[in-house]
């Protein structure tokens, strides 16, 4: 398959050299790439990577997959007015594959292991620029097909055979638009961004879009299913036709009726992409190649002054960056070791992609859920507004922080280096515990209080004051719940734990169990907030606070036998 995708990347060699690309050197180039992607298995879970047996029908199941995605965003085309529908279509799929570039093919678009054999030859950057793209292309035809195939059957069904002839056109500008954008704006960045922070801007740019996507996934439905979504013209929005998707929408004018104004706009679904591929190799290209070579590579250390010695008993101010949480540490914990978890929770946050990369998005889901759960009937939204000071679902919204709290305590005990977790045993460390407890309260002070403060917030804001006495037992039942949490599924050392470390069965039972907490947490809570007895509620709280003050103890006082047991039932 892949010598067949080479072929055809090929055919178009006279386009090619006058790019700048040196023809033999692209095909030898192209090629190498294709056989390191056929070594190269898929990986479709957190344990792939450890695989011990080569990956079987991965492509098989990559195609299917895509075909399914491909399904979730053809709505648009329930338009009356067909040229809206497939401007809204285009669109959707630019940013789709925009996404598929960013978060799952910029380690092939940015590997710069081949650095080291193709730099010192006589390679010229357009040259490798052109290689990279074209590789991307290959690889985003093997996707873009299935992805596509929904809209091309639904085109083909319900406008003819003219129409399905058309649409293969429309796909593959769309897809050298999406390959302008993404290389685009990789190529600013490295203009604009210190090679060492490249990699941090585009985890931040993949967290976006995947809250982007998630919430997108969610919320359209209910947006769709409204009668004016289905009655959209785009003669109603005029700045339509600047915009790329709207030119490859209008080259619909070609095998249909179409006014004057479309088939001039038209023009620009064959000029506008090439154009637009022509300035990223013509413009974008110089120092590609040197630039992409520095990402992996050691930012140059800058002479640093000599420090003044510390006599015994000074103190060295924290510098402003560092002041906060060493100021909260200090404040928060009087035990030595309970400090210095707490530093090793704030910092090493801080410093790992993967704990963004899976904690962040999470952030998000709560509001979305909460939109998702409360809009479900046919209401309208202006009235569900109306109405929602009525109701009780600020106990549903002030529980749903839960959720951001299992992801928080897992990855505060996996890492991927977790085996310099070493130096907690070599070190006269008597109480694990105290560790433990300063970890939790950095996790706690730095993500959840600050998410929970913005949801009270919020409820204050739509139900009133009176909602405080909610707000501090809903806190307690919380905290509860997390501490509860870690004493029974992650009583371990912070990021001290492979995460492809699976639990036994006894300690799968009980995780199961302990997440039944917040929902009886939630249902005692709103069984409370029905009864006209204020003092009830209050007198939840002592009791939730006398259950946080003895999970504290417990957890706090862990010792290395349980920490060493905690880790044998892992």
């Amino acid at each position: 398959m892949n010598r067949f995708f080479l072929f055809l990347i090929m055919l178009p060699k006279g386009l090619w050299k006058p790019l700048g690309a040196d023809i033999p050197q692209l095909r030898a180039i192209l090629n190498v790439r294709l056989k390191l992607d056929d070594r190269r298995p898929l990986a479709f879970g957190r344990g792939a990577a450890k695989r011990k047996k080569p990956a079987r029908f991965m492509s098989a199941l990559s195609v299917f997959l895509s075909a399914i995605f491909g399904m979730m965003y053809i709505f648009p085309m329930m338009i009356e007015d067909t040229y809206m529908g497939l401007w809204l279509y285009f669109s959707l799929f630019i940013v789709m594959l925009s996404i598929m570039l960013i978060s799952d093919f910029s380690t092939v678009l940015f590997d710069t292991r081949d650095k080291t054999i193709l730099l010192p030859r006589p390679v010229n950057e357009r040259t490798l620029l052109l290689s990279r793209m074209l590789h991307m292309l290959i690889y985003l035809m093997r996707i873009v097909l299935p992805m596509s195939l929904a809209g091309w059957v639904v085109m083909g069904l319900d406008k003819g055979w003219k129409a399905a002839l058309w649409f293969p056109f429309g796909v593959t500008m769309l897809t050298l638009i999406a390959l302008f954008l993404v290389n685009g704006a990789y190529l600013l960045l490295l203009k604009w961004v210190k090679p060492e922070k490249f990699k941090d801007v585009i985890n931040y740019f993949q967290i976006a879009f995947s809250v982007g996507f998630f919430a997108m996934a969610y919320i359209m439905p209910r947006v769709t299913a409204t009668e004016s979504f289905s009655l959209l013209k785009y003669t109603n929005y005029p700045w339509a036709k600047f915009t790329p998707s709207f030119w490859l929408a209008a080259s619909y004018s070609w095998v249909a009726p179409g006014t004057a104004a479309l088939r001039w706009v038209s023009i620009l679904a064959v000029v506008g992409p090439l154009i637009l591929i022509w300035l990223t190799i013509k413009y974008l290209s110089p120092s590609f190649a040197s630039r992409i070579a520095l990402i992996d590579t050691v930012a140059e250390t800058k002479p640093q002054q000599a420090k003044p010695m510390v006599t015994e008993g000074q103190r060295i101010s924290p510098s402003g960056k560092n002041k906060l949480y060493l100021l909260l540490a200090d404040k928060l914990n009087k035990n030595p070791l309970s400090k210095a978890g707490f530093s090793i929770a704030w910092l090493q946050t801080d410093r790992s992609r993967n704990f963004k990369m899976r904690v962040y998005p999470t952030f998000a889901y709560v509001p979305v859920y909460f939109f998702f759960i409360t809009t479900q009937s046919k209401i309208p939204l202006n009235e569900i507004w109306e109405k929602m000071p009525g109701t009780y679902n600020y106990i549903t919204l002030l529980y749903m922080t839960s959720f951001i709290v299992m992801q928080l305590l897992a990855m505060t005990v996996f890492s991927e280096q977790y085996k310099a977790s070493w130096i907690y045993y070599s070190a006269p460390v008597e109480k694990p515990g105290a560790v433990m407890a300063g970890a939790f309260k950095g996790i706690w002070v730095k993500y959840f209080v600050p998410i929970f403060i913005i949801v009270s917030a919020f409820v204050l804001y739509v139900w009133g004051m009176g909602k405080l006495v909610d707000i501090a037992l809903a806190f307690v039942n919380i905290t509860v719940f997390g501490l509860l949490i870690s004493r029974v599924a992650y009583r371990r050392l912070p990021f001290s734990s492979a995460e492809q470390m699976n639990e036994k069965g006894n300690r799968f039972l009980k995780t199961l169990f302990v997440m039944i907490v917040p929902f009886a947490f939630g249902f005692g809570h709103y069984w409370a907030a029905h009864t006209p007895f204020v003092w009830l509620r209050w007198l939840f709280l002592v009791l939730s606070g006398v259950l946080l003050w003895l999970f504290w103890d417990s957890y706090s006082n862990t010792n290395w036998t349980e920490v060493r047991k905690a880790d044998l039932d892992a």
